[in-house]
């Protein structure tokens, strides 16, 4: 599936987490006070702890929101409320369930950036998701050229022109996913696997240098968004159905559309 044809249904109040799904919801953090107040109360000591580091008000807010939208996320899974749930982290920073629901078949990640969020949601297979703001300033070729592997700068420099941005966080965003969905953190370093970039093209883990079985572990799809934005969804094995669900503080309803 191409990210053109991603359509962001409203969500169900209690999705099921099926072993041959991955769910993808997408949020916006610009929310009203009354509700970065409702979802502040779910938050743990630690995560508030994080948000008061937060120097402008602004970016408190919305880690407030992408915590505790997470949180009502995986409460809908769970059939809890969202203020029970624990979450450990690897050495990494992974992000996984503790407390009284760990050692389960729930899989999750998230990412945010400039005023979105993007959350992945699967059962028994690992996952990672990463959402990037297209910024040309960003899309620089020294950046590439410290960061991608010399296939993916070769790739790069054989587009055209007008194409290159989009080409850049493409390939910015599938890395990300991956070693995200693997959950060793930069002990991979993004200049020894390969991702398909070019625009228009399907998203695919191209190679993995000394571990070649990595490429039919993975499963890799863009994701369309917002204007502006582009996502990534990396996922354990093929063959597995993408849906994709708008948050919305009304549980079922259609709630704030992404412009």
């Amino acid at each position: 599936m191409s990210a053109s044809c991603l359509t962001w249904h409203p969500a169900p109040a209690k999705p099921t987490p099926e072993g041959g799904e991955v769910h993808v919801w997408l949020a916006c953090l610009d929310r009203r006070p009354s509700l970065i107040e409702r979802l502040s109360r779910t938050l743990a000591p630690d995560e508030r702890e994080r948000a008061g580091r937060f120097y402008f008000q602004k970016d408190r807010e919305h880690f407030i929101i992408a915590r505790g939208v997470l949180r009502d996320i995986l409460g809908r899974y769970l059939d809890v409320s969202p203020g029970r749930l624990r979450f450990g982290y690897n050495s990494y920073g992974k992000p996984a369930l503790n407390g009284e629901h760990a050692g389960g078949a729930l899989r999750f990640n998230l990412s945010h950036s400039h005023g979105l969020a993007l959350y992945a949601v699967t059962s028994g297979r690992e996952v990672g998701v990463d959402l990037e703001r297209v910024r040309a300033d960003l899309a620089d070729e020294s950046i590439a050229e410290h960061y991608f592997s010399p296939p993916e700068v070769a790739a790069l420099r054989a587009l055209p022109p007008h194409l290159r941005v989009e080409a850049f966080f493409n390939c910015w965003t599938r890395k990300e996913a991956y070693i995200k969905a693997r959950g060793e953190g930069l002990s991979l370093p993004l200049d020894r696997f390969a991702v398909s970039a070019t625009p228009g093209e399907p998203a695919r883990l191209l190679s993995v240098e000394g571990a070649p079985q990595e490429v039919s572990r993975w499963s890799l799809r863009e994701l369309s968004c917002a204007p502006g934005y582009v996502g990534a969804l990396a996922a354990e094995a093929g063959g597995w159905l993408l849906k994709c669900w708008r948050w919305s503080d009304e549980a079922g309803g259609a709630g704030h559309e992404v412009e």
